[in-house]
């Protein structure tokens, strides 16, 4: 099959029409729509129960962003053979979405969690101890094969395990703050998404695993690593994707995922990538500021400062919940934006800054300032409102004390209804309203 360059992949998720209409789960007849589903989703594969609300359902998942922000931190590659493979152990547990993915010849179908601050794809394979009941099974496939320490690729995994004498298969092993780990081969296959076919495709084969917050099903990395989607397919999406995430609000999720420079939106505004050669999968950018309404909150400008040996700085992350800043910058924030509110306020889950719902209109927008370009987040984006009493709280926090405290995370709360545009080959990323569900 000819390999298309500009292919659309559109995530099927669910159109905000009823279900009874048509059977929104169903695989569409169009090849070339790739289903994105979040798990808890109506059409989610795993055995995730409908949520009794949505702000309980993002107060579950951010009270789990702190062992994401921890793995964010520790991603420090320093050596070129100990780049991360895998996405933090919460990956599937902070309720990322994930992707129909077709491995192997004939195909089979694995529902993969998408992660930006990842790499290396890897799956369960047949076999596997602990593993999901759904698992790809290698000797069905008839372009499966396992790599050896001495491909190049195998340079790249961390935790590998090689014979010193005769050649042998790369294996490696991958723990997670204790938690979890998996134990895998390196090995290459096809892989499908939509209609695209990208052979020999490198991924980790997990055969055994421990613990339980492993994604069930794999995980397909969309960082801008060596070993990444955007690498390993460079000639036909060119370095360049983009994703429309849903709102949380509706069990009936909808969006897209786009790959390829086509079809990409026009005069977008765009802010530069900067690269971290010691976190080389992370999306940075550059955060200048913060406005609270109309008063750009005081904060130090060594808090925001881009910085390679530290760390430190700001990145756009899909797998995070909600916008954490490090503690002086989102006191900075929380003060200005109660200031102005007056309050009185309380506090639910991850939040702590909540106050009374029928004083919204005087809450103000939160202005994020890159070089280059501002973004107004819009109400939905900063503010959460519970159900079950009548509340708004601002939907950030402060980064967990007990982590590298240097690193701001722009989370998908925060993301939700916009066009992130990722486009490596010209170091940018850009961002443009668009109504998602």
């Amino acid at each position: 099959m000819a390999l298309a360059i500009a292919t659309f992949l559109f995530i099927t998720l669910l159109s905000t029409t009823k279900a009874s209409a048509f059977d929104s789960c169903a695989s569409s007849s169009n090849n070339e729509e790739l289903s994105v589903i979040p798990i808890y989703g109506k059409c989610s594969p795993f055995n995730t129960p409908k949520p009794t609300s949505w702000e309980n359902t993002v107060i579950n998942m951010a009270s789990k962003d702190p062992q994401r922000l921890s793995y964010l931190s520790s991603l420090v590659a320093q050596k070129p053979n100990s780049a991360p493979i895998a996405s933090g152990q919460q990956a599937f547990n902070i309720g990322n979405y994930v992707v129909r993915a077709k491995i192997g010849t004939p195909g089979q179908l694995m529902f993969m969690v998408l992660d930006t601050s990842s790499d290396t794809a890897w799956v369960p394979c047949s076999g596997c101890t602990g593993c999901s009941s759904t698992m790809f099974a290698p000797n069905t496939s008839s372009t499966y094969g396992s790599m050896d320490c001495s491909a190049p690729a195998c340079t790249q995994v961390r935790g590998q395990s090689c014979p010193t004498s005769a050649p042998g298969a790369c294996f490696f092993n991958q723990s997670y703050g204790g938690a979890s780990s998996f134990y895998a081969t390196l090995s290459r296959d096809v892989l499908r998404l939509g209609t695209d076919v990208i052979p020999n495709y490198s991924f980790g084969c997990i055969s055994a695993v421990s613990g339980s917050s492993i994604p069930p099903q794999g995980l397909l990395g969309l960082g801008r690593g060596s070993m990444s989607l955007l690498l390993q397919s460079a000639s036909l999406y060119s370095g360049v994707f983009s994703y429309c995430l849903p709102s949380f609000k509706s069990y009936y999720f909808s969006g897209s995922l786009k790959l390829g420079p086509l079809g990409q939106p026009k005069g977008i505004r765009t802010t530069p990538l900067l690269k971290n050669p010691h976190r080389p999968s992370l999306y940075y950018v550059n955060l200048t500021g913060i406005s609270v309404g109309r008063v750009l909150v005081p904060i130090a400008p060594e808090l925001l400062a881009f910085d390679p040996n530290t760390g430190a700085g700001t990145i756009i992350d899909s797998g995070t919940v909600i916008t954490r800043f490090v503690q002086p910058i989102y006191n900075a924030i929380r003060d200005e934006f109660r200031n102005q509110v007056k309050g009185p306020f309380s506090s639910l889950g991850a939040f702590d800054t909540c106050f009374a719902s029928t004083i919204e209109a005087v809450a103000p927008p939160i202005t994020l300032h890159f070089t280059g370009m501002d973004l107004v987040l819009p109400m939905e984006n900063s503010l959460i409102h519970s159900s079950a009493s009548p509340l708004a709280c601002l939907a950030m926090a402060a980064a967990p004390t007990n982590v590298n405290s240097v690193l701001n995370v722009i989370a998908n709360l925060q993301q939700q209804n916009l066009r992130i545009l990722f486009d490596t080959a010209n170091s940018r990323l850009g961002i443009a309203r668009e109504l998602c569900n």
